[in-house]
């Protein structure tokens, strides 16, 4: 087969293949035309096929994500209770302590 038809056959593929934009924009318009019940159990079934997804954590992995957490809130509560304090000691400047 001489080079032009090679060409042209790999030319007339790529035209023939839809762009994404006009891929995209038929889902949007067949998703449109289903009815409610349809979009329903498509929804669920997308959940379902997420979940199946889902990789539950060792027990080890639980135990540090849970420390890491708690680590977390303790120096929050921390931080917060420190401001709460300061701005509380800013106020009894500006205002006075009250009788």
């Amino acid at each position: 087969m001489p080079v032009h038809e090679r060409c042209n056959e790999v030319a007339r593929k790529v035209i023939d293949e839809p762009s994404e934009e006009i891929v995209a924009n038929a889902k949007k318009e067949r998703a449109a035309k289903r009815n409610p019940f349809a979009r329903i159990a498509l929804f669920i079934r997308q959940v379902f096929g997420e979940l199946k997804k889902v990789v539950t954590p060792t027990r080890r992995e639980l135990l540090s994500y849970t420390g890491v957490v708690l680590v977390f809130v303790v120096i929050m509560m921390a931080i917060v209770s420190l401001l709460d304090w300061v701005f509380g000691l800013g106020v009894v400047w500006v205002f006075g302590n009250p009788k």
